[in-house]
């Protein structure tokens, strides 16, 4: 139990404590943003700079294992995932989007199965896979600070920097819609051998 997956661990600790933030009904908003919404981003923040720190940390000390192995990417699947849900459930993220990317899951899991089954072969991940990691991070950031309260992408109705969030996020976030496509993509056409 080395420092980076005491770091993973540490996330996945996080994600339930995110989850919790809307039901104690905080009072009080900063720049016309609720104090959970900061809340939440914080922890957010938090979660996802121990994503980078944890596969730093077990590079840089040759303590790469088998554990961290497994247990960081389905630790950055439950952070995006849950991130986005809660989202959704605010009515600040259209459905469709976390279905695509548990979509994309999915099919990425099930190949990296079949992948070790047939020989222990790594799918090394594409550019569309760190592209779609960053912009996820990036625009669930920005969602949270989003003041659009209508489920929709590019809100018209709001104006100054709450319209500058509302409509950066809507562009990363459907920059990483697009990359967490190609990125299955990429996986289905670089391992359809292992189907074979």
């Amino acid at each position: 139990m080395n420092l980076a997956n005491k770091l993973t661990i540490f996330r996945i600790i996080l994600v339930p404590i995110l989850v919790i933030i809307p039901f104690f009904n905080i009072q009080g908003e900063f720049f016309s943003i609720p104090i959970s919404m900061w809340i939440m981003n914080l922890i957010f923040i938090i979660a996802s700079i121990t994503d980078k720190l944890d596969g730093y940390i077990a590079r840089s000390r040759n303590e790469i294992t088998t554990f961290g192995k497994f247990l960081d990417p389905i630790a950055d699947k439950i952070l995006v995932l849950a991130a986005m849900l809660i989202l959704v459930e605010m009515n600040k993220l259209p459905a469709w989007i976390p279905i695509i990317v548990l979509f994309r899951e999915f099919i990425v899991s099930g190949y990296r199965l079949i992948a070790v089954e047939k020989g222990g072969k790594v799918i090394a991940a594409s550019i569309w896979g760190k592209l779609k990691t960053v912009t996820q991070m990036i625009a669930i950031i920005l969602a949270f600070f989003d003041t659009s309260y209508y489920g929709a992408f590019i809100n018209a109705g709001l104006t100054g920097y709450a319209y500058i969030i509302n409509i950066t996020m809507s562009v990363i976030m459907t920059i990483s819609v697009i990359a967490t496509i190609f990125s299955g993509y990429d996986y289905i056409k670089n391992g359809k051998d292992l189907l074979k």
